[in-house]
């Protein structure tokens, strides 16, 4: 009787609660929950950001006392110093240590040449280079290391605000007894409430599209096929994203992928490739996996076609890009997503664009995916954290929210290259996400500068020196 009694308490809730978001899923609906809850965390973090600042001033405040202070014992201590070299006693010390202490500073020793060894300065005719031609790039090696635009665009994307969430060794958490209160209360929420719930959605997700897919490829007429699967697709993906409590505005939805072709997009976290097919179908192109994603990818393969390359085959561009002709020259397939930048950028800039996919042919759609990076780092460093660590950190972030922009379609013009061709369309989605457009590999974050592009640095290098 107990146990009758606590399963009608909690069991059939629960699931009512998950037949509805299934329900709502499908139709492309929701209630406001998500984004009622997204703008009470943004009240929260503005009382936090509020009580950040006063404390700060107030430890100003207290700083400029000592300071005033300091300075007064100061001239006393100046008065007995000098009274103590005057009468010749003792000067005082303070816990073992003179009392006034200074850095040692190395200097270079003097080691100027006599007048007889200096020689007469060169000729004009004689000078092959002009030294001042160097200084660019030692400017240039010195911005490198103060901040390197490369290797800075695989870290997290600072934040001008605490969220309550991001790991600082400033320890926000203990600036006020409020603070303390809501930061307890928010990692409870967070690892008891909200983590639980998520994971348990997320199965849900993926047994939906086990099932659905596995159903749909069952329908032996095409005409019904096609609908049923491009359904399953988006409801597989619209649950997945929901236990992320993801709030997703797509713009511009006249310019969504319509027919075969590519639909080219930033790379922030493998969460593109939900977000994105919220809202249209594609055809996902990768390497085969293991584990969860194969598991994954083998139901998504059962109703719609995707191309999955094994490890060996996908090395091999030729092989690539013929199977990408033949799926791109049926007027069926849904367009191809694809991440030119073959890598994770922390979702601060779009960095280079591989030629491969503009190579092929056939029409373009641009997309720019932008983070509200307030909410959760949505950036996988796949060098530091694997696919299990990553996930998990985003079940345990407050929510994913992000705008998604739709831009005209775009062809390649006559005479024109399929690098320029990349660089135009990488242009287009950097200005639109609001993101800085550079020209580095994205690849550098795991090997070294290729021999090619040192070269060309070592030519340029010698045209400057030789004054050319």
């Amino acid at each position: 009787m107990f146990w009758a009694a606590l399963f009608d308490f909690f069991c059939i809730p629960f699931i009512v609660f998950i037949s509805f978001m299934i329900i709502l899923s499908a139709v492309n609906k929701s209630v406001g929950v998500r984004r009622a809850y997204v703008k009470l965390l943004l009240k929260i973090f503005e009382f936090g950001r509020l009580s950040i600042e006063s404390a700060a001033k107030e430890r100003q405040k207290l700083v400029g006392d000592t300071i005033f202070n300091n300075s007064q014992e100061r001239k006393l201590d100046e008065i007995n110093l000098s009274f103590c070299k005057k009468t010749g006693r003792t000067i005082p010390t303070t816990n073992g240590n003179t009392l006034i202490s200074r850095d040692s500073v190395l200097l270079p020793t003097s080691n100027e040449p006599a007048a007889s060894d200096i020689e007469s300065p060169p000729k004009d005719e004689e000078m092959r280079f002009n030294l001042e031609k160097c200084l660019d790039y030692i400017k240039a090696g010195v911005e490198s290391i103060i901040e390197d635009e490369v290797t800075s665009r695989f870290e997290a994307e600072e934040l001008k605000s605490w969220n309550l969430l991001t790991r600082t060794n400033r320890h926000y958490e203990f600036i006020s007894w409020k603070i303390t209160l809501i930061w307890m209360t928010g990692f409870a929420v967070r690892y008891f409430i909200l983590m639980p719930l998520r994971v348990f959605v997320c199965f849900v997700g993926v047994y939906v599209a086990v099932v659905a897919n596995s159903l749909v490829a069952m329908i032996p007429f095409e005409f019904l096929r096609h609908p049923c699967a491009d359904l399953s697709f988006k409801i597989t993906f619209r649950i997945m994203t929901r236990s992320l409590s993801a709030v997703i505005t797509f713009h511009n939805t006249e310019y969504k992928p319509k027919g075969s072709g590519f639909c080219v997009a930033n790379h922030t976290s493998p969460l593109d490739v939900a977000i994105l097919s919220t809202d249209c179908t594609f055809s996902l192109i990768g390497q085969r996996h293991g584990g969860f994603l194969g598991l994954l990818q083998r139901a998504l393969a059962r109703a719609s076609p995707h191309i999955w390359f094994e490890r060996g085959e996908a090395r091999d561009r030729h092989a690539v890009a013929e199977r990408l002709k033949q799926h791109v020259s049926n007027p069926n397939n849904p367009p191809i997503l694809i991440f030119p930048e073959g890598t994770c950028i922390n979702n601060t800039s779009v960095m280079q664009f591989k030629k491969g996919s503009f190579e092929v042919g056939g029409v373009i759609y641009p997309v720019a995916i932008k983070y509200d990076p307030r909410f959760g780092d949505a950036f996988w460093n796949s060098s530091k954290y694997s696919m299990m660590q990553y996930l998990y950190m985003m079940m345990t972030s407050w929510a994913i929210v992000c705008d998604v922009w739709y831009l005209p379609p775009m062809y390649r013009q006559e005479g024109e290259s399929a690098i320029d061709f990349a660089n135009r369309v990488k242009s287009v989605i950097a200005k639109q996400g609001g993101l800085v457009d550079l020209v580095w590999d994205g690849q550098l974050k795991r090997m070294k500068p290729k021999k090619e592009w040192r070269e060309l640095q070592q030519v340029e290098f010698a045209k400057r020196l030789k004054g050319d």
